[in-house]
């Protein structure tokens, strides 16, 4: 599926397209929806770019591939890409696919700039090739902790799925709290049933039980298990990784999916500019757009000024990622080294732990900000 550039007129595009690859989860098991909202950010900026004259004249162009959440499928959509001539990769939600898809691009000389996915070893070894937007997960998810320990939670399970994302949440969360007098309680869902869940909350004592499994299965009935057991009336039910983030999560929950903390990378004001985008997004999806929309729109934005500032060479094209200085719709955009993080990172995207407001579902409160 490609994205074609606009008609003919104010963007005055012409002569060859520059084309970029794009990696999305568009069908399931991918989680469909953030797919869907990463890709309209992406096409919504490639045409902005091409209302504004396009890269040094020429039009450009998204090359979009399903990866489904399938990291072998992913690897070789990078595989086909390169092969079509793409002058960079960029996309992806799901992190153990993003990480397969950077190996790829990495192996391959191809520029590869992530959009949300979080793992902080995105890459195996430290490259030059590999950037990202998205916050690593070390330093999103200790503020998640610092907020739940604000809360007064210290004694926190965690529902989760065998991952190599979610056993890197689960040990970010526990090394985070066990310096501040907090415990984890691992509750591994690869065995249990959400009834098993309620009865291992009721004898624990936790007061937060955290879902890091996938959506809308199980973490959807492990909500409405909870939440319909009287001996945990008390417990507070959160979602580090988003999921509540999405209309979908709402339809299918109700009253039950509110009050539901979790992580979003937006800042508490959008500035003029991003709430001029805010409003084409909101047109183009015919609903909220969600953070995931902003990091499709800021990652076509980045690669836009590089190609235009740096020509579209691949290795003049990665050689770029230390110079970008790009006003993006949520702040300026840098990238750095961090330490632990073997890409180049924007080491500070706003971040957010909000939830679905009880008295109006449809909105969301800001609970914590980092």
């Amino acid at each position: 599926m490609n994205t074609p550039p606009p008609p003919p007129g104010t963007g005055r595009t012409g002569g060859p397209p520059v084309r970029i690859g794009a990696l999305a989860p568009l069908t399931r098991p991918g989680w469909v929806e953030a797919g869907r909202h990463l890709l309209a950010g992406l096409e919504l900026a490639v045409r902005d770019v091409n209302d504004t004259g396009g890269i040094a004249g020429r039009p450009l162009e998204l090359v979009v591939r399903d990866t489904a959440a399938d990291p072998l499928r992913a690897a070789a959509a990078v595989d086909e890409l390169a092969g079509l001539g793409v002058a960079a990769v960029a996309g992806e939600y799901h992190s153990v696919v993003a990480r397969a898809a950077a190996a790829r691009a990495d192996a391959l000389g191809l520029p590869f700039l992530c959009s949300s996915a979080v793992l902080d070893a995105l890459t195996e070894q430290p490259t030059e090739r590999v950037a990202r937007l998205a916050p690593a997960q070390s330093r999103g998810w200790r503020i998640y902790a610092d907020f739940l320990l604000g809360a007064g939670h210290t004694r926190i399970a965690v529902a989760a799925q065998p991952s190599v994302y979610w056993a890197s949440g689960t040990r970010i969360l526990r090394d985070h709290l066990a310096v501040r007098g907090g415990t984890v309680l691992e509750l591994d869902m690869g065995t249990l049933t959400p009834e098993a869940v309620c009865d291992e909350l009721a004898g624990d004592g936790a007061t937060a039980l955290l879902l890091l499994v996938g959506h809308p299965e199980p973490a959807v009935p492990i909500v409405e298990c909870v939440r319909r057991d009287r001996r945990l009336a008390g417990i507070l039910i959160g979602a580090p990784a988003g999921q509540p983030e999405f209309a979908e999560w709402a339809e299918l929950l109700g009253d039950d999916g509110a009050a539901i903390p979790f992580l979003r990378y937006l800042p508490e004001r959008l500035g003029p500019f991003g709430a001029r985008v805010e409003t084409a997004l909101r047109e183009r999806l015919a609903e909220s757009p969600s953070f995931v929309a902003f990091e499709g729109y800021d990652t076509v934005a980045v690669l836009a000024e590089v190609l235009r500032s740096h020509g579209t060479d691949r290795d003049r094209v990665a050689e770029a990622w230390p110079r970008v200085a790009v006003e993006g719709t949520r702040g300026q955009i840098r990238f750095s080294r961090t330490p632990g993080i073997g890409v180049w990172q924007w080491a500070w995207p706003p971040i957010q732990v909000v939830e679905r407001d009880p008295a109006r579902p449809g909105h969301f409160r800001v609970l914590h900000t980092g």
